[in-house]
């Protein structure tokens, strides 16, 4: 099970809204909905979070790069929305590059049978570190450190959202 959400920073402090995934296959998909939140450029942070197995922040401004942080990176890479964001931090080194985005699980549920898709995404995510990957200082200029990032452990988007004075507009969403 995901929860996912949008915290955009507008000249009136953070609003936030809850965002469906499911058409989301691509870290442009990813990218492009943070945009479509903000179409004044606005900084947006979009939280993908799996019942506390791991987080993961895209923070999304203007038409800079995004920037990404995971919080476990192969507990992540098991999972859908979890590869997208590592395959972008760590690359891509599986020799079928061009894999048939149909053919994975992206719907959030990611039951069903065994297939060579799924044993793939296993043995991709058994070259990712079981630790935080990803841009450290994402959240550093909005008020929370690198250290308070890494140190957090369960309920870690409330802690985030407390630590950005957003926490009460994130609630809302949950």
């Amino acid at each position: 099970m995901y929860f996912a959400a949008l915290l955009t920073l507008t000249e009136d402090g953070w609003v936030a809204s809850d965002t469906e995934l499911d058409d989301v296959e691509t870290l442009a998909d990813l990218t492009d909905l943070a945009r479509e939140a903000s179409p004044d450029a606005d900084t947006v942070l979009v939280f993908i979070e799996q019942e506390d197995a791991w987080f993961g922040i895209v923070r999304v401004e203007g038409e800079d790069d995004p920037r990404i942080f995971v919080s476990d990176g192969a507990a992540a890479a098991r999972s859908s929305y979890g590869e997208i964001l590592t395959k972008e931090l760590l690359g891509d080194d599986r020799a079928d590059e061009t894999a048939d985005l149909d053919a994975l699980d992206l719907d959030g549920t990611e039951d069903g049978e065994p297939d060579d898709t799924e044993e793939e995404t296993e043995a991709a995510a058994e070259t990712v570190p079981a630790a935080p990957v990803g841009d450290r200082l994402i959240l550093d200029d909005l008020g929370m450190s690198e250290e308070e990032l890494l140190a957090l452990d369960t309920d870690a988007l409330t802690e985030i959202a407390d630590a950005l004075g957003a926490s009460e507009v994130l609630e809302a969403v949950r």
